[in-house]
């Protein structure tokens, strides 16, 4: 055969040796944890549940106004649905409190008139008295109105919480397995919870304090209309700086916690590791405590110097915002003076214009810090409704045809699957068909694509190319939770649930609370669970979790006998094992392996085994070996070992490890 190579070819076909690479240089004598003098608020990644903080900060007054009405509108609408009574109820008190203000003023203005009326003093007393008991009467509607606000409020409050809490988790507890293992949904997922459903609470409040300081500040405008329309523009005038003052105040304070916010998470890096129950014993060990501690106390010198800074900053921006707005009420106040002067106005109502501004003025404040809280508090919900909507476009798959309780055979034909953000296919034209009764294992290296095959046939995820068939119908034309109520599905590392060891295991058919004692035990003997509950203070009825008070902790390999009788108590049809038993010690194990292969509890399941220690697989019907994504050998173990391929190296590897090394060389020098 002639060399491929041709003789002529030219130089430069010819590769250029490989250079080696350049060893790891030493590494310094010292190295700080952090920067030494920069802005340590800056070293942090930003938090999934820090995206929004400060954000009112940065938004114009246009666009803080430009969105009241839509987020006042929204706020609405969900305490309309929650509670339209009550709803209704807090619009009328509101408007109602506003009117008793504006009326009390009014009041007030002829009780300084009847004052300040000619006549002897005692006469002026009397005649000012009906006035005086109508100001009282309107105080005391106005309270009682606020009182009523209030009440309605705490019943609207609690009822939207309870409805946006129950639909989130509604939603989020059914969404497609490929969409929770997106890590960017995994964020949107946590900011809605963690601060979406806490601001949804809030916001209410918020909102309807917002609508007060807005009719209080129209009842004052519209008091001091009647008073002398020249008085408009002094209120104006008045109000103004104090707004002003009141806006920068805000966003000192928002761009404060934002900051603040940023410094906490970077020193609770240290204080963390300080508390932390998994790194307790290493921390211990390496006597690291002492390196930890000094470079905590440095964090916490550099935050109180910063607390020191923003507090002295925001005094300062406090003692201008005053001075801004005596400024601008000095003036109103001449203005008012030249008026009561000139004869525009009596005195009497010049006394009541004074008592309107200020009111004026505190309602504006009011206005101003509570429109930055909605705004900012606003995004935060707007998170939740934006991922509840999106959940609401990735459920599971519904269908009028259910999954059979029985199968005879599950194939997979030419069946491919891409994982998000992914260029190679995690599964590559794979085919097999699983019988009923029969024991089927995957093996093969990490990455191979086993675990992947089996959430496919779990119905975890869909068949992206080719299909999947129950006794010949595809299964996407099958309702997808029926088909994953007929599969169980026992992973190397189980959920922990903090819940009753009885509860533990019926928790696998849908259930805390009810249990078919039988076939419980059956179970939980199989797996060999049932002498860990037997030692259990309580036996079934013990609390599985620390949380709780008396509760019980358990080891790695309790907790995986526990999660096998979880999944032989579903009795489902197919029953899928991935690395049950790495944690258990080999006679639980090999009992395991037993209670799997011969002594299982239908006689009719389909099993499918996925494990690394080949000794395990040996008797199962049929073993498929995986790699990159496909089935690049099948058949028994006696097969495959005749084969020599992939399979009979591994196994050779594994059973070589449990030899004597003196005996394994001596094996290999023989003859």
């Amino acid at each position: 055969m002639s060399d491929p190579t041709p003789a002529n070819a030219p130089d430069d076909t010819v590769p250029a040796p490989r250079t080696a690479p350049l060893p790891l240089p030493p590494p310094p004598r010292t190295l700080p944890t952090g920067s030494g003098q920069g802005d340590i608020a800056e070293e942090m990644e930003e938090a999934y549940w820090s995206v929004h903080d400060g954000a009112a900060a940065d938004a114009t007054v246009r666009q803080v106004l430009a969105r009241l009405p839509r987020i006042t509108a929204q706020i609405g609408q969900l305490a309309w649905r929650a509670d339209r009574r009550a709803t209704a109820g807090v619009v009328v008190c509101q408007l109602g409190s506003a009117a008793m203000s504006a009326f009390g003023l009014i009041a007030g203005v002829a009780v300084l008139r009847e004052l300040f009326a000619q006549g002897p003093t005692p006469d002026r007393v009397r005649g000012a008295v009906p006035q005086i008991l109508l100001v009282v009467g309107f105080l005391a509607a106005r309270a009682l109105l606020e009182a009523a606000v209030a009440v309605a409020q705490a019943r609207i409050t609690p009822k939207i919480r309870t409805a946006l809490e129950s639909e989130f988790f509604r939603l989020t507890a059914h969404v497609r397995l490929e969409v929770v293992e997106d890590a960017n949904w995994h964020d949107e997922v946590y900011r809605a919870n963690d601060r979406g459903l806490f601001y949804a609470r809030q916001i209410v409040g918020q909102v309807v304090s917002l609508a007060s300081a807005v009719l209080s500040l129209a009842g004052t405008a519209g008091v001091l209309g009647i008073l002398h329309p020249a008085l408009l523009p002094l209120l104006l005038l008045s109000v103004l700086p104090v707004g002003l003052a009141a806006v920068r105040s805000a966003r000192s304070r928002f761009h404060s916690f934002k900051r603040w916010n940023a410094l906490q998470r970077r020193v609770r890096v240290f204080s963390w590791l300080l508390l932390d129950q998994d790194a307790a014993a290493e921390l211990r060990s390496d006597t690291a405590q002492g390196a930890l501690l000094d470079e905590h106390r440095r964090l916490i010198t550099r935050i109180a110097e910063e607390d020191t800074r923003l507090g002295v900053r925001a005094a300062l921006l406090n003692l201008g915002g005053r001075g801004v707005g005596g400024l601008g009420t000095g003036v109103t106040y001449a203005a008012l003076a030249a008026m009561l002067v000139s004869d525009w106005l009596p005195l009497a109502a010049g006394a009541g214009a004074v008592l309107a501004i200020q009111a004026g003025q505190t309602s504006l404040t009011r206005l101003v810090e509570y429109a930055h809280l909605v705004y900012e508090h606003a995004l935060w919900v707007d998170d939740l409704l934006a991922v509840q909507e999106r959940c609401r476009g990735l459920q599971l798959r519904t269908a009028e045809a259910q999954a059979p309780d029985r199968v005879r055979t599950i194939t997979l034909e030419d069946v491919s699957f891409t994982y998000a953000g992914k260029d190679t296919p995690a599964l590559s034209g794979v085919s097999l068909t699983l019988h009923a009764g029969e024991t089927v294992a995957f093996v093969g290296l990490n990455g191979s694509g086993k675990s992947t095959c089996a959430k496919v046939l779990a119905g975890l995820h869909d068949v992206q190319q080719g299909r999947m068939c129950w006794d010949g119908v595809d299964v996407r034309d099958l309702d997808a939770q029926s088909l994953q109520r007929r599969v169980a599905c026992v992973l190397q590392d189980p959920v922990h649930f903090p819940f009753s060891a009885l509860a533990n295991v019926t928790v696998s058919t849908g259930s805390l609370t009810e249990a078919d004692p039988a076939h419980v035990l059956a179970a939980v003997r199989a797996a060999g669970a049932d002498q860990v509950i037997k030692a259990l203070p309580g036996q079934w009825e013990a609390l599985l979790s620390k949380r709780f008070r008396g509760g019980q902790e358990l080891s790695g390999g309790q907790w995986a006998k526990i999660a096998v009788a979880r999944g032989l108590y579903k009795r489902a049809a197919l029953l899928l094992l991935d690395e049950p038993t790495a944690s258990m010690d080999p006679p639980s194990e090999h009992a395991v392996y037993e209670a799997v292969l011969r002594g299982r509890l239908r006689e009719d399941q389909i099993t499918v085994l996925i494990s690394h220690r080949l000794a395990s697989v040996v008797d199962c019907d049929r073993i498929h070996v995986f790699d990159s994504g496909r089935i690049v050998e099948s058949g028994t173990h006696a097969e495959l070992m005749a084969l020599g391929g992939d399979y009979a190296d591994m196994f050779t590897l594994q059973a070589a490890a449990y030899q004597p090394r003196n005996a394994a060389h001596a094996e290999g020098a023989a003859p």
